[in-house]
């Protein structure tokens, strides 16, 4: 009983400590990086002055609950229309879509998701406390559908920005693969282990070749 009440609230100090990390760190990030928004956001208006700057989509956060995800915008305004024409060429396996040569992304679009660029709004998501630093990805509520079970364990805990999925090979990966690297992540999760991933993500800023 002992033993079990120490991991209670060595895992109550861990989520704390979790959340107080996942402020500091988006709020710093969008400051610091506040310059960089701006210019994103010009570039993006050129390319495409009808299109928004950011781009929202419906995601499945903990436990299921569902919550619009921000990433600045890298595909033509009607991407989500031509998706469904597009899904027969997918290039991963299981409840996801990926494309290399997706013809819906624009020129900006090809730098900010090759720099994973696209993603840093989500430090807003980080702030009002629907995402993490560190998690598994945010699901689409098309893809939870098709989830068995088992996958739904990635609903577990709070979607993160990045995590061991990005840093361990990305879309190289098939889908099982991303799932075991999530419950991996589940079962091991510490604030230094989410440390270590953050670092690790830097590395993704500077142009990985599994980004796209």
């Amino acid at each position: 009983m002992e033993q079990q009440n120490t991991n209670v609230n060595d895992g109550k100090i861990y989520l704390i400590t979790k959340r107080l990390v996942d402020i500091l760190g988006s709020l710093c990030g969008i400051i610091l990086l506040g310059s960089l928004f701006v210019i994103i956001a010009i570039l993006i208006k050129v390319e495409d002055p009808k299109g928004s700057v950011f781009f929202s989509q419906k995601r499945v956060g903990l436990n299921g609950r569902e919550f619009k995800m921000y990433k600045f915008r890298s595909m033509v305004s009607n991407a989500e229309e031509k998706l469904a024409e597009l899904l027969k060429y997918n290039e991963i396996n299981g409840a996801m879509f990926k494309m290399k040569e997706d013809p819906r992304i624009t020129k900006v679009g090809k730098f900010i998701r090759k720099t994973s660029i696209d993603e840093l709004p989500q430090l807003f998501n980080v702030l009002k406390g629907e995402m993490s630093l560190v998690g598994p990805r945010p699901p689409l509520p098309r893809e939870v559908a098709v989830y068995s079970s088992y996958d739904k364990q990635r609903l577990l805990v709070t979607p993160g920005c990045t995590g061991l999925w990005q840093v361990s090979g990305r879309n190289s990966l098939g889908f099982n693969q991303m799932v075991e690297l999530d419950l991996q992540y589940i079962r091991k999760r510490t604030v230094l282990f989410d440390i270590k991933i953050i670092f690790k993500t830097v590395l993704v800023l500077f142009g990985s070749k599994d980004a796209f």
